[in-house]
This record gives C-alpha cells, structure tokens and sequence, in this order.
C-alpha cells in the first residue's frame, strides 16, 4: 500500500463515494492522531497542532495553505497562538473522501517537517 501523503487528489464532484468504514480501518492507521468529527451531521477530519509561538503556528498555516493550493482542496484552518486546528472535509459530498485522508497524511509530514 502507498503511503496516503504520495498520494494526489482527485477531482471530486457530487455524487463522488464517500470512504467507506472499511476505508477508514485501512487507511487510519497513516492518520492516527485525526478525530472524525461531526458538525452539522457532516463528519469532517480534525487535529490540533501545537508550536512554540504565533509565528511557528503562522508559518504553519501558511504550509498547509499553499499545499491546499496545490492539490486545489482546502481545509479549515484556525491559527492561534501557539496551536493550528486543521479540518479536512468534502463539501461536495458533504462527507469524507480519499482525498481528506490524503490530505491529512501531507499535513502531518508537513508538520514533521517543521519540527525538524
């Protein structure tokens, strides 16, 4: 299995399939520090990084931003001093699709990268 951050999104358009639960089994273990959450009955991916200062959590944001960009799929972002919550969702499908999961795995080495 390749890991989920090699992977590309796809274009995603109405009607597009949801992850599956199992999916979800396969998969979570490259994401396993992501919460599916729900607001609004839509289930959405969602984790708090933490940083040193405001300007590390910026720099952050400003990361998963222009890779959001680039794969022209963006998450939520709340930058705050010292944290970044991310959250991933399609809203499209008004749900999760693979490429939330890809998504989240980038953000992660993004974050890994930054700690080194």
């Amino acid at each position: 299995m390749n890991p989920l951050n090699a992977e590309r999104c796809s274009a995603c358009e109405k009607g597009a399939p949801r992850v599956s639960d199992a999916e979800m089994v396969q998969f979570k273990p490259q994401i396993p520090d992501w919460e599916v959450v729900e607001y609004e009955g839509v289930p959405h991916l969602e984790r708090v990084y933490r940083f040193k200062d405001f300007q590390s959590a910026l720099d952050f944001t400003v990361r998963v931003g222009a890779e959001a960009e680039a794969e022209g799929h963006h998450p939520a972002l709340l930058t705050e001093w010292g944290s970044v919550k991310v959250s991933w969702w399609t809203h499209t499908i008004r749900g999760l699709h693979k490429n939330d999961l890809i998504m989240a795995a980038r953000t992660d080495a993004l974050a890994g990268e930054m700690a080194q």
